[in-house]
Order: structure tokens, then sequence, then C-alpha cells
């Protein structure tokens, strides 16, 4: 049940929006809206989404947010959050990433999906995901919250899009039927040093149950993942702070490797 009106998610959208835009924090607005709940929260990030569609950006995927059980105890929530990813928001391999556009940046691991079929929730599970991949592949999203001091909670997070802002995507794709991507290893470095190491199972232990919770939350607001929907599953790895002058490489076993710059 929403507690709050049209008129105040819209002001919120573009308040949130503006502040993604301008790269300018803000506080989180939880401390205004008390109140707000996540039916709120996500109404704003959809309204966020609609405004960029109106202006013709073009929404080209899905990524999933707080997807490991750590994270979810840590924030006190129940299930992951969502976001949807904007055309300007990818990035080739190699990119020099402008920090001037970002407010704190920090980088984090994932596993991509790719579909073929599309997964209308409710009750999808994994061998519904398997069934509808048509390949995966290394994807390295940049978080920034645009929360003053990284200080926010779910609810806040969620309407800010769930922190999204840029991916880059690289290395090799693969055919499901080929990887375990539950025992798929990730190595990040950090200006040539090892900062963080996990496997594909840090995610829901299987990144393929990210992508069938993302379906199911849709189902809940009548939305599907359409066949072709490029899905980020969630962080394999911490979130590394990254600034101006740093260098981030991604190993990924079987599947290459993504580097980026931060200028």
């Amino acid at each position: 049940m929403s507690t709050l009106s049209p008129e105040i998610i819209t002001q919120l959208a573009e308040h949130l929006e503006n502040a993604e835009l301008q790269a300018e924090d803000v506080t989180k607005i939880t401390d205004d809206y008390p109140d707000m709940d996540f039916e709120d929260a996500y109404d704003i990030q959809w309204e966020i989404r609609r405004l960029k569609e109106a202006r013709g950006t073009k929404i080209v995927g899905m990524k999933m947010g707080l997807t490991s059980w750590a994270k979810m105890a840590q924030m006190g929530v129940k299930e992951p959050c969502y976001g949807f990813l904007a055309d300007y928001f990818s990035c080739p391999d190699g990119a020099a990433i402008k920090t001037s556009e970002l407010i704190h940046p920090k980088v984090e691991a994932e596993i991509a999906f790719v579909t073929n079929k599309p997964l209308q929730g409710p009750g999808i599970h994994v061998a519904d995901v398997i069934a509808a991949t048509d390949f995966v592949l290394p994807a390295v999203e940049i978080i920034d919250s645009r929360y003053r001091d990284f200080k926010f909670d779910i609810k806040s997070v969620v309407a800010d899009n769930s922190s999204s802002s840029r991916f880059v995507t690289g290395g090799h794709s693969r055919p499901l039927d080929h990887m375990d991507l539950r025992t798929c290893g990730v190595v990040m470095e950090k200006n040539g040093e090892i900062v963080e190491m996990a496997t594909g199972a840090a995610v829901l232990g299987d990144p393929a149950a990210s992508v069938a919770m993302l379906a199911n939350m849709l189902g809940e607001r009548g939305e599907e993942l359409p066949a072709g929907t490029f899905v980020m599953t969630g962080g394999v790895t911490a979130a590394v702070a990254v600034e101006a002058g740093d260098n981030i490489t991604v190993r990924y076993h079987d599947m290459g490797s993504i580097n980026m710059r931060f200028v």
C-alpha cells in the first residue's frame, strides 16, 4: 500500500534524478518521509525510469543489488533490491570512466545473464532461468549512491535506482551448459594489487537464483523480464572504492578479464 501521493513520488523522482545527473549528493529521503514503504520506493524508481525514457534514454538492462546473505543481514532486509540500467551507464572494456560525473564510485565484479525467453513471475525458479538463458558474461558495476557519505537505508536506496550509475562488460560470453557459475572464481585487482577474491556462489548461492528473484519481484508489479534482457546479478565481490587515477582489472575463470581506469 503506497503512503506517498503521486505528486510527492514525482517530486522525489526528480530530486533523486537531478542528484544523479548533476553528481551532487543529497540526504536520504526517509529523513523527510519516514513512513514511506517499499512500494513507494519502487514507485519513485519507476518514475525516474519514466522520466529518462521520456527524454529518449533507452533502458538496456536490469541489475540486482544486495544479493549476498551477509549484505542483506547487514542492511536488515529479507530480499535483494533491483534497479534499471540506462544506455549511458554502459562503458566498453578498457574505458576511461570520468569521476567528475560520479559522487563516490565503488566497483563490484558481477556475472551477467542475457535471456532469450521472457520470464514472468511469480513462481520463477532457477531451472526456468537456465532454460531462458542465451549466455552469461562478465560485468563490472560501478555503483554510486546519491546519498551523502554513503549513509542510507534500503528504501532510500531502492528509490535511488539501487545506486546504479555505470557498468562495463567484457571478457568472453559463455553458454551456461559449459559453466558452473557457483564455483566460477573472480579476482579483482586495483592498481595491480589483488583486493577481492570470490566465487559466483556469493550471489544467493547461485547467480541464476538472482535472475529468478528479479523475475518474481517484477511479477509482483505485473511486470515481466522480456526476452533479450541483460541482467547483472549482483556483486560477487564486495564493493571497492575508486578515485581518479585508479586502474581496475577483474579476472574471471574461463571468461577472460575486464579493465577500466578512472580519470
